[in-house]
């Protein structure tokens, strides 16, 4: 077995990705020996911290109806969408299982809206955990935890590769970061249907158009962060899935998301071994 430390980064409906990975990883004999993950990636890291399989989790993804996962929000925090059916959905993957109940070491993260500052979360029940990370800002409501107001952690940490290393039991494995951003010199302009889960709902106004440039400016924001981050963080390996053609929201074929994952890992197999071979076990003792 070749261990590793794994980083899954965020982007919504882009998520589906990440399984394609870890099935991948699995196949060629890689072991994850500590998981942390951002938004969408939070919630492929805990469900497979939590001892699904990568075909258990398509499954589940795939059983979904996506247009039943949002609604418009009334009440509670001030947001534009719901989450109701998400937490449904997360609930049947992961139940009432804490940190502690997870088979591997598994960390999330989240930014405080009265602090300013990323939150770690490895404590407590895994659904507040995953509820927090995914929480984009406006749009899901923010999730309350002791005297903290979370939203997603993408906001500053896209890619939480320093925080995988941290939480290993050897933090000297390689960190495979999956991101779900193209490099920033790649990013294009996305075709305008991935935000009909809002836009059919509302008439095609002034208002529509707003929300199409409001969602272009997060992905422009968070491809920029994701590239500084990475320069500063310095994953071993980096898989980025060809996923900039989908939106934070689409509803999408999650088997054609997660072939895109595959793919992505596949064409990585020479640089991860290059890494988890016994020449790069030798250079991390020195």
């Amino acid at each position: 077995m070749m261990d590793i430390n794994l980083a899954l980064g965020g982007g919504g409906s882009k998520g589906n990705a990440h399984i394609g990975v870890l099935r991948v990883l699995e196949r060629e004999g890689f072991r994850v020996r500590a998981v942390a993950g951002t938004s969408a990636g939070g919630m492929a890291a805990a469900a497979y911290a939590a001892g699904c399989s990568p075909g258990e989790i398509e499954a589940h993804m795939s059983s979904i109806d996506q247009s039943k996962l949002y609604s418009f929000h009334l009440g509670g925090e001030p947001s534009l969408l719901g989450i109701d059916g998400v937490e449904k959905a997360l609930y049947n993957l992961l139940g009432e299982r804490t940190f502690n109940e997870l088979e591997i070491p598994c960390a999330l993260t989240a930014v405080d809206l009265i602090s300013g500052r990323k939150v770690v979360l490895k404590e407590g029940r895994v659904m507040d955990a995953v509820l927090a990370t995914v929480a984009i800002p406006g749009i899901y409501p923010a999730k309350k935890l002791d005297d903290q107001t979370l939203v997603d952690g993408g906001v500053l940490d896209p890619v939480p590769v320093s925080v995988a290393r941290a939480i290993s039991p050897n933090p000297r494995l390689p960190v495979v970061a999956v991101v779900l951003t193209p490099a920033t010199n790649e990013s294009e302009l996305p075709d305008s249907h991935q935000y009909n889960l809002i836009l059919n709902r509302i008439a095609r106004t002034r208002i529509a158009k707003a929300f199409e440039i409001y969602f272009r400016s997060i992905e422009i924001g968070t491809s920029a962060i994701t590239e500084l981050r990475l320069q500063i963080d310095a994953p071993e390996v980096i898989i980025r899935p060809d996923v900039s053609k989908i939106g934070y929201l689409d509803r999408v074929d999650v088997s054609r998301v997660v072939k895109l994952g595959e793919q992505a890992a596949e064409a990585a197999l020479p640089e991860l071994r290059k890494f988890t071979g016994w020449r790069g076990r030798v250079r991390r003792l020195f």
